[in-house]
């Protein structure tokens, strides 16, 4: 009996955590969306293992900017938007929704983009596989509620695990594996200084930190919650960049051993059909229409969250349309208009991604310097400000995230004002 009692508490901690978990290993495992599989695919194509040291810059920085988002979430029960519609004025709050907008737009466009491309290489057209994505996206917010959506979700995280099997069934050298994670390298070239610079710039999205904030405040998520959402934070930011890693080294150890190139993660899931076998291939295939799908889902509804908080209209997963008609008018929109894009022959889809970077890029500063600002706001927060030692780490992480993007942004359109 006294053991039982022993393993009482345990046994009640794992359950109130099961509970909380979401939004931070939902939010941090998204960010790996085609976009991010291209970039962490081209890493190892090109650059073998040399960039995996790296990664555990990556995670730190995850770590420390999405758990401000979760603290500021669970400690005001409001949404970051509204915070800053509420902190710095309607005008403000409008001016950065709009620029979130066209940003998310061009992201979403890329997401079915992602998922035309790995239908693709399974025999299946566009025409076919966007439409079918769209209003399964669609049909799962629209009449879901946000359980149901958050479990499907979460499957959705878990699936990303087919990265870690892919890398391990390329059958890497372990050893020279194990040596690149803690051997720091650089090489000044154009190519290598813009995958680095791309890994850590693409890591922070703007439009991150509000999605995790709101589906903690529509969770219902509360202070008592706050040490089980920050294992969540953690858990999933770990896991979010184990995938990264994993998807570095199954293109490394086939396509960069073989000496091919590559361009996009269709390329890498191609190139591995004859290196790695169809299995490794399939599942890296299956990964990157997951993530795309995933991100397809998400993007609209962290933009139609973003909406109403700032200008105070009603939202949330569980609403019904005649409660929240803003909230799913938008999703709706950006579903639509992200789908039907694709399915035009328009050939500037690549300038449209560089806009959204750019925009993303644009944002980023404004977003991250906003967060600190409310983060360290005793009136807002009280006791949970910033501590000295974590708001040093956290301005460190931003400044460096900041330089990174404004670089990423400038390199990508003015390659020659860094000589590259």
């Amino acid at each position: 009996m006294s053991i039982l009692r022993k393993f009482r508490p345990l046994r009640t901690r794992l359950l109130l955590l099961l509970s909380v978990v979401g939004p931070g290993i939902i939010t941090a495992n998204v960010d790996n969306d085609a976009g991010g599989i291209t970039t962490y695919s081209v890493a190892g194509a090109h650059y073998g293992y040399s960039l995996l040291w790296m990664l555990a810059l990556v995670a730190l920085a995850l770590v420390i900017i999405q758990e401000m988002s979760a603290r500021l979430g669970v400690v005001t029960g409001k949404g970051l938007a509204d915070l800053i519609r509420e902190s710095f004025g309607v005008r403000t709050t409008a001016s950065i929704i709009a620029v979130m907008l066209i940003a998310n737009l061009a992201n979403t466009v890329s997401e079915f983009a992602g998922v035309a491309a790995s239908m693709e290489i399974f025999g299946v057209s566009k025409y076919i596989s966007v439409p079918l994505v769209a209003l399964g996206v669609w049909l799962l917010i629209v009449k879901g509620n946000y359980k149901s959506v958050e479990r499907i979700f979460l499957v959705a995280s878990a699936i990303y695990f087919s990265y870690v099997l892919s890398g391990v069934m390329a059958k890497p050298p372990w050893g020279e594996v194990a040596q690149s994670f803690i051997t720091p390298s650089f090489h000044f070239d154009v190519g290598y200084v813009t995958i680095f610079v791309t890994i850590i710039g693409t890591t922070i999205a703007p439009w991150m930190q509000f999605y995790q904030q709101a589906s903690i405040v529509d969770k219902g998520l509360t202070i008592k919650d706050y040490a089980y959402e920050r294992v969540d934070v953690i858990v999933g930011s770990l896991f979010a960049v184990l995938v990264a890693a994993f998807i570095t080294i199954a293109c490394a150890a086939t396509i960069f051993a073989s000496g091919q190139r590559i361009d996009t993660a269709k390329d890498a899931a191609l190139a591995l059909f004859p290196l790695a076998g169809p299995y490794a291939a399939g599942l890296f295939a299956l990964g990157l229409l997951n993530a795309s799908v995933f991100s397809a889902a998400i993007l609209p509804l962290s933009t139609a969250y973003v909406v109403c908080e700032a200008f105070g209209w009603e939202s949330g997963v569980s609403r019904d349309w005649k409660d929240a008609p803003v909230f799913f008018w938008v999703y709706t929109l950006l579903i639509v208009l992200g789908a039907g894009i694709i399915l035009f022959p328009i050939k500037s889809l690549i300038e449209t991604m560089l806009a959204s970077q750019t925009l993303n890029g644009v944002l980023l500063p404004l977003i991250l310097i906003t967060m600190l600002r409310l983060i360290n706001d005793k009136r807002l927060m009280g006791q949970y400000v910033n501590g000295r030692i974590f708001n040093l780490l956290a301005w460190i992480t931003v400044v460096i995230l900041i330089g990174l993007t404004v670089i990423l942004v400038v390199t990508s359109f003015f390659p020659s004002v860094f000589g590259l």
